[in-house]
């Protein structure tokens, strides 16, 4: 069909744009980088004008691919990295550098939440206990350190919906990308007056909140032509990242029993609900879903990315794959050696950032492949500690892998064994930047509402590898590891 719609995803590292038709076929794709600062230890942000930079350039590249095919797109649905905050004084111009969604300068300003309001009393409202990362506790950490800008902020944005602005005029945002702020009331849907009462902060600094398939607004002229793209195209609002790449995958609260498993630098669990249902210790996060339902997240913070720590500092002349067979010729558990992957800290269940990796059970018998089989069991074990939490509130029985380390069957199978759950690889690898395409569809008249446009995405399960001595080995050393962290 000549009609498409866009897709715009603001990662972490660059953004991608792309065109899908309504056979959800890429027929147009763009990506532009741009700079991550770190100007101290902890600290990780982004300019606001380099996301807006990039952006155009792509949007500029895929139009006139759209030009040279001959498509017209129809509306533009937006997607980005979440927590991030974007300062706007009264004029809308950015006051700072935005503080990015793994910025961890903001333990003070969690205590100060915690203190303010009990901890399950948060839970309850918002689906989430306060964490470093999230949007509200930079707010206060801009309040103590940076109290002139703080005076001058009359508007702080997500970035995705900071684009959004730029692109419309419009400050809006959505559930999805809104429930990782930290105050949003997932039974309303609405800022939580009381959470932002107990914190001296008023609900006016926070946009509306609207529907992950509503128009925001059209295309700004200016931009239209500087894009090539058509005046007065619809930006439909989106949804998180990890929202817009669930809908991608066609998972949403019409199918409660799909999930998904992301085999990434992190390992991501996303389970839908049909209910706002929270942990309530907020072991794992709760937010808003871009279908008009909601989900369980679950991250351990080192997945693939455990495996490509291993393979850069201890064998950087191997290939990936032959470390994956040297694992696969191993036996379960590893001849006794286990691996905790606290790489990074560890965020679900734990929610602590002072654990620390460790090899155990060392021995003189014990060789690559056993260290390589140790580390892919213990991603495996770290996803289902998360999941034990996630399984009495959610009826999930399938997931559907993506990611890097979704290519190996050792370590799908591995997942699948672990987590007790049929495990299938996903035939494509639709993103944030295609779900973000499907959520515009509705506005574009290619589908009546967004149950209709969302894919159903099949595959032949992945045979599961079960080794309950080894995870029953690993539960000891977590247990261990979590009463004397490093």
């Amino acid at each position: 069909m000549p009609e498409v719609t866009l897709g715009l995803d603001l990662g972490t590292s660059g953004v991608k744009v792309v065109a899908l038709d309504a056979a959800h076929v890429t027929v147009a794709q763009a990506t532009r980088p741009y700079a991550l600062l770190t100007p101290q230890p902890g600290w990780t942000e982004q300019r606001p004008a380099e996301w807006v930079a990039a952006s155009l350039e792509a949007l500029r590249d895929v139009a006139a691919q759209l030009r040279v095919a001959g498509h017209t797109p129809l509306a533009l649905g937006l997607s980005g990295q979440m927590h991030g905050a974007v300062f706007l004084d009264a004029g809308g111009e950015v006051l700072r550098p935005a503080p990015l969604w793994n910025d961890q300068r903001t333990a003070g300003a969690v205590a100060e939440i915690e203190a303010r309001i009990p901890r399950a009393d948060l839970i309850a409202r918002t689906g989430n206990r306060a964490v470093t990362g999230f949007q509200l506790p930079k707010l206060l950490w801009l309040r103590a350190e940076e109290p002139e800008v703080f005076a001058r902020t009359r508007r702080v944005l997500l970035p995705k919906d900071y684009l959004g602005f730029v692109l419309t005029g419009v400050q809006a945002t959505e559930p999805s990308d809104a429930s990782g702020v930290g105050a949003l009331n997932l039974a309303r849907l609405a800022w939580d007056g009381d959470v932002l009462g107990a914190l001296d902060l008023p609900a006016d600094l926070f946009p509306e909140v609207v529907a992950s398939t509503a128009r925001t607004g059209t295309l700004r002229p200016e931009l239209a032509a500087q894009t090539g793209l058509p005046v007065g195209l619809p930006v439909v609002a989106g949804g998180g990242d990890n929202a817009a790449a669930g809908i991608a995958l066609g998972l949403g609260s019409a199918r409660p029993e799909v999930g998904s498993v992301s085999l990434g630098t992190s390992g991501v669990l996303f389970v839908p609900l049909t209910e706002p249902t929270p942990d309530p210790e907020g072991r794992v996060h709760l937010f808003a879903h871009a279908d008009g339902g909601f989900n369980l997240l679950g991250v351990t913070l080192s997945a693939a990315g455990a495996l490509q720590w291993f393979r850069d500092r201890l064998a950087p002349d191997t290939a990936f794959g032959t470390l994956l067979d040297e694992a696969a010729a191993v036996p379960a558990g590893a001849d006794g050696l286990t691996f905790l992957p606290f790489l990074s800290g560890e965020r679900s269940p734990h929610m602590r950032p002072d654990l620390r990796g460790s090899f155990g059970g060392l021995s003189l018998a014990h060789g690559r492949g056993h260290l390589v089989r140790a580390l892919l069991e213990g991603t495996a074990f770290a996803l289902a500690s998360a999941h034990e939490v996630m399984r009495p509130l959610s009826g999930v029985t399938r997931l559907l892998a993506t990611g890097g380390g979704a290519r190996s069957d050792l370590w799908l199978g591995l997942v699948a064994g672990a987590l007790d759950l049929e495990v299938r690889r996903s035939e494509s690898e639709p993103g944030a930047a295609e779900g973000a395409a499907i959520l515009a569809m509705p506005e574009a008249g290619l589908y009546p509402s967004l149950a209709g446009a969302m894919p159903r995405i099949s595959s032949e399960p992945v045979p599961a590898i079960r080794a309950p001595q080894a995870q029953a080995a690993y539960r000891l050393a977590l247990e261990r590891t979590l009463d004397h962290p490093a």
